[in-house]
């Protein structure tokens, strides 16, 4: 989806309050957010970043890896992003178009991210 559909999406997140990102290939939840942040914070620091920029708290550890020179995959292998530290702790800068598939088995409309 064109960035601009995230950033709409993202004014009016559902009612939990979270996105849930899926791996384009596969359709497997890769991360939630915001957790541990508010969502202005999540957009600021992933609008700063020019990547949606998730943390650990964010991050579905059954279906993503981070291999040691930084680059974030998941667990199938789909080229996700990378791991950028900051003072904060891990930052894994994720390429929208990696995260932007339907929930795994449906088969609907575009995906609400």
């Amino acid at each position: 989806p064109h960035p601009q559909v995230f950033l709409d999406e993202a004014k009016n997140p559902p009612a939990d309050g979270e996105m849930t990102f899926y791996d384009s290939n596969t359709g497997k939840p890769l991360y939630y957010a915001p957790r541990g942040r508010t969502m202005d914070q999540f957009l600021k620091e992933s609008r700063n970043h020019g990547w949606p920029s998730f943390r650990d708290e964010e991050t579905n550890w059954d279906h993503v890896r981070v291999l040691p020179n930084g680059e974030t995959v998941s667990v199938d292998g789909t080229h996700l992003g990378h791991n950028l530290p900051d003072g904060k702790g891990n930052r894994y800068c994720i390429n929208l178009v990696c995260v932007a598939g339907r929930p795994d088995g449906d088969c609907g409309t575009q995906s609400t991210l």
